[in-house]
């Protein structure tokens, strides 16, 4: 099996997680674990930061998709930073820039979250 991680930090309000290793259909359950533990615990405002990630399948793309709607309607959202040309390619390939945010790096990305509020 591919070697996957996630871990979670803080910054501030803002819940950063990063992705290390392939994420796949037999990985993302562990990805969506750590959604729904972000939801338990009221943590709406998330960066994915990709800059560990290797590779992405659909089933990867589809954990995303499956939790924005939850963290836009709580005034969150799934911003995503760091990401490899590779691995951007898949998210422009399926039309993920139009519905998400992409940022260069992290900071960017939790400055944002904090001229939202």
């Amino acid at each position: 099996m591919a070697d996957f991680n996630v871990q979670v930090r803080g910054v501030g309000h803002v819940s950063i997680v990063d992705l290390k290793g392939y994420l796949d259909a037999h990985t993302a359950p562990e990805l969506e674990s750590t959604f729904n533990k972000l939801i338990e615990a009221s943590n709406y405002k998330v960066v994915v930061n990709f800059d560990e990630l290797a590779y992405i399948s659909s089933a990867g793309l589809g954990v995303f998709m499956a939790y924005v709607e939850t963290m836009r309607e709580n005034n969150g959202d799934i911003k995503f930073a760091n990401m490899k040309d590779n691995v951007y390619s898949i998210f422009d390939l399926l039309g993920f820039p139009m519905l998400y945010e992409f940022f260069k790096d992290e900071v960017e990305a939790i400055e944002k979250f904090n001229n939202q509020d």
